[in-house]
């Protein structure tokens, strides 16, 4: 009787795959966002209008503030707001802020809403507790698993003998041309 290691290797591939499908995609995206941080908020979006009224004559009262609110469609996100000056408004926004010039009526909005999927991907991602954490190590050593087990799957000229092997060879000379470039 002879062991069917192609058999067993086919089936924890398919069944790794499966297992961590989740997972392999929850990373991949959140690894995308986080390498372009800089260029977004992978976290949140950032709502900024403008905001041109006519000058106010004095200080409006809280029932004005929050019709400005309404007409700018932000009423629902009003918290409270104050004068740091005599000709300057700051009204606080639920994940925002409000501020005019009275004087003038230009002001500015800033609000942040949740970037929802990346937002929680990327929570994942950071490994938030220690259980994740021991989570997060199991998926990765499946990961060298099904890597392992998914170029032995291929035979004849697609397998790791023949056009596998310089795929796999220009999969391992890129990651350490760049380790090169940038290290030494």
């Amino acid at each position: 009787m002879n062991f069917k290691w192609r058999k067993w290797n086919r089936a924890i591939h398919r069944d790794l795959g499966y297992l961590f499908f989740a997972m392999t995609i929850i990373y991949a995206v959140s690894g995308i966002a986080l390498n372009h941080r800089n260029d977004w908020n992978p976290n949140y979006i950032l709502i900024e209008k403008t905001i041109d009224e006519p000058p106010f004559g004095s200080k409006p009262d809280k029932n004005t503030v929050k019709a400005l609110m309404h007409k700018y469609g932000i009423e629902d996100e009003y918290r409270k707001h104050y004068f740091p000056s005599d000709d300057r408004l700051k009204v606080f926004l639920t994940g925002g802020l409000a501020v005019i010039n009275l004087e003038t009526g230009q002001g500015y909005i800033e609000m942040t809403k949740k970037r929802h999927f990346f937002r929680e991907a990327n929570y994942l991602h950071y490994n938030p507790s220690t259980w994740w954490t021991w989570f997060s190590d199991i998926f990765s050593g499946s990961l060298v698993i099904l890597a392992i087990s998914g170029i032995l799957i291929p035979r004849g000229a697609d397998g790791i003998t023949a056009r596998g092997a310089w795929l796999t060879l220009l999969g391992i000379l890129i990651p350490l041309a760049f380790i090169f470039y940038y290290l030494y």
